[in-house]
């Protein structure tokens, strides 16, 4: 017993006898890289606006992302039930395997048939989208490497690749082309160490619906080069009447496709965070690729299992006709919003072909008193009430990005305050003026 009570004593004896190897004497709790290189461009942008909406007018935000923050788009009662039943059911309680419930996986493999052959085996459980693009991209990067993204494109690519050191390389989309992408410049991006060509289609921000041809087209490039490609389609559902949506990796023979995509936008539950990766490997080269994956996969125990539970019932058993409705309302909001903004003296609106955002560009030359895309959203705001991202936001200056999702009544409002707002401080072209001036007195003089 008193060998026991010495004990500590004698821990604390052989403590003190071992030499000291840390030198510090201070406090100074360093960050990683990973964390020092990582940002949200976004909110580094807005955290820097001076946000006052006038007091007189309730806000409208056009800038949310987020299907369901004004209650108006309500998830389909047959989701909300398939999750009720796995909640009673008691099993989706515990963890799961780190790619997903078997029962899951081969629920997504059903849904996604169109996207070419899957198996269960292709396809790895997330939690949500933002997730699977966060695994596509740390197995295919890393520090010296480089990575294709759009531009105007959503900025999670660059919040995720710039913690590994990846280098984030644009290339545009010409709004001139209803936001196709300048081939041209793609391919000139392109060098040895391009780890991977990032494809959104549907597009955020820009509601473009890229054709069978330009997606064949970006695709032939990036079997030239050799290069991955990473497809992000979450809004591969919201497709406006005249357009078609074509999976990446139904249209590649020898490319490798990692495509992303979730219940997020189609099913109204962001939430709800499940999202999926479905490897696309006809010609066998992603081996290592899977086995990457599968390790980080671990890192956080898999996805949320009682989603995963009810999985299988939301996607087998919601009816079409809540999507076919769900996109009217969408179409119509866009319908609505650009047949308006179009008669608004310097906006330049160009019509979405899907997803859930509209991207307007500014005549900066007819509103001098805003110098830059940022000044205008923050008049905006001041006078009006109305919030519009700024579209350097997401690397395009002078437009801004409004958001489809909110009630239509909504919408309606928002331009009659923005048609109320450009009319007040639209500027005619001075070149312009002038003709008009010398016109007028040339006519004088006839007389």
């Amino acid at each position: 017993m008193k060998d026991l009570v010495d004990l500590p004593t004698t821990l604390h004896q052989l403590n003190t006898q071992r030499p000291i190897k840390s030198k510090r004497n201070r406090w100074n709790v360093a960050i990683s890289d990973f964390a020092r290189l990582t940002h949200n461009p976004i909110r580094a942008i807005v955290e820097g606006l001076n946000i006052q909406p006038n007091p007189d007018k309730p806000l409208i935000a056009l800038s949310i992302g987020d299907p369901t923050t004004f209650g108006n788009l309500k998830p389909p009662p047959e989701t909300i039930e398939a999750v009720r039943l796995a909640v009673e059911d008691g099993t989706g309680n515990g963890y799961a395997p780190a790619n997903g419930h078997l029962e899951a996986r081969e629920a997504v493999a059903r849904y996604v048939q169109h996207q070419g052959p899957v198996e269960p085996n292709d396809v790895i459980l997330c939690s949500g989208c933002s997730s699977a693009l966060d695994l596509c991209i740390s197995v295919l990067g890393g520090p010296g490497r480089n990575m294709l993204v759009p531009k105007p494109g959503f900025s999670i690519y660059r919040t995720l690749a710039e913690g590994f050191g990846i280098e984030c390389r644009t290339y545009d989309l010409l709004p001139e082309r209803n936001w196709e992408a300048d081939l041209v410049q793609l391919e000139q991006l392109i060098d040895e160490r391009t780890c991977a060509l990032v494809v959104t289609n549907p597009g955020n921000p820009c509601g473009s619906v890229f054709s069978r041809a330009h997606l064949e087209s970006i695709v032939d490039i990036a079997e030239r080069h050799y290069v991955p490609i990473i497809a992000d389609e979450i809004y591969e559902h919201f497709v406006f009447p005249g357009h078609e949506f074509h999976a990446v990796s139904s249209l590649s023979h020898r490319v490798p496709v990692l495509s992303c995509g979730g219940l997020t936008k189609r099913f109204l539950v962001p939430g709800w965070r499940m999202g999926w990766i479905i490897v696309h490997d006809r010609n066998g080269v992603l081996g290592e690729v899977r086995r990457g994956l599968a390790n980080l996969s671990v890192r956080i125990l898999g996805t949320n299992t009682l989603i995963q539970r009810a999985l299988p019932a939301i996607l087998d058993n919601t009816p079409n006709d809540f999507f076919d409705d769900l996109v009217a309302v969408l179409h119509r909001h866009a319908e609505l919003a650009y047949k308006s903004i179009k008669q608004i003296r310097g906006l330049n609106p160009i019509m979405p072909g899907g997803a859930m955002y509209m991207m307007v560009g500014i005549d900066v030359d007819h509103f001098p008193e805003f110098p830059t895309d940022l000044s205008f959203v923050e008049a905006l705001v001041h006078e009006q009430s109305v919030f519009c991202l700024p579209g350097q936001c997401f690397e395009y200056p002078n437009y801004f990005r409004l958001v489809l999702t909110v009630p239509e009544e909504m919408i309606a409002e928002a331009v009659k305050r923005l048609e109320e707002f450009c009319d007040q401080h639209y500027k005619p072209d001075n070149d312009k003026l002038l003709q008009q001036q010398h016109g007028l007195l040339n006519q004088m003089t006839q007389l």
